[in-house]
């Protein structure tokens, strides 16, 4: 779809895992919109999450863009989605939606560790969290100590959870602009 040039306002539906291949083409999209002029990009985004690896990159590009930013959680947003929706300078979830936190975890399959292996994969988890939490803390007004809980807990939280720790700035049913240019990435399941 070509965007127009100078469009005010381009809507993007996300609706996918956080991989190499989902965030090399939300990448794309967003460069797009940025080589048109875009003024403002609207992201529809639910996710399962994904990689942290991709996630972080998702959120520094997003955060670097030159146009304004609006996320808005239309399903779920889970695990390093979190940090992927906090790049939105606006931020909003539909009623129904809801954000699942959870620590940073790997898997193995038929592979032997030694110590020094598996104090490498613990400090990556730590590294990980870190990064994820200090993302969360920046946007959010929840602390530190309540980013570890969460991140201990893996539970699903409401809109209006989201809401009171500054995660979201308004809970609203999505309404899309008539006439406003609608780019969907599909991807193969």
């Amino acid at each position: 779809m070509e965007i127009p040039k100078g469009a005010s306002l381009v809507y993007v539906s996300f609706s996918a895992e956080i991989n190499p291949t989902t965030t090399e083409s939300l990448i794309a999209v967003m460069a797009n919109c940025a080589n048109a002029e875009v003024k403002k990009v609207y992201l529809m985004l639910s996710t399962p999450g994904g990689r942290v690896m991709d996630g972080m990159n998702l959120y520094t590009v997003l955060q670097g863009m030159p146009f304004e930013l609006v996320t808005h959680n239309v399903g779920n947003v889970d695990s390093i989605g979190n940090v992927v929706f906090l790049a939105g300078q606006k931020r909003y979830a539909a009623p129904n939606a809801t954000f699942m936190f959870h620590g940073v975890g790997f898997t193995i399959a038929n592979t032997r560790l030694e110590e020094k292996d598996c104090r490498e994969r613990l400090g990556n988890i730590l590294s990980d969290q870190t990064r994820m939490g200090n993302v969360i803390a920046a946007h959010t007004n929840l602390s530190k100590e309540e980013i570890a809980e969460l991140f201990k807990e893996a539970q699903t939280k409401d809109a209006n959870f989201a809401i009171d720790k500054g995660i979201i700035h308004e809970i609203r049913k999505l309404q899309i602009t008539s006439g406003c240019p609608i780019i969907s990435l599909v991807f193969k399941r």
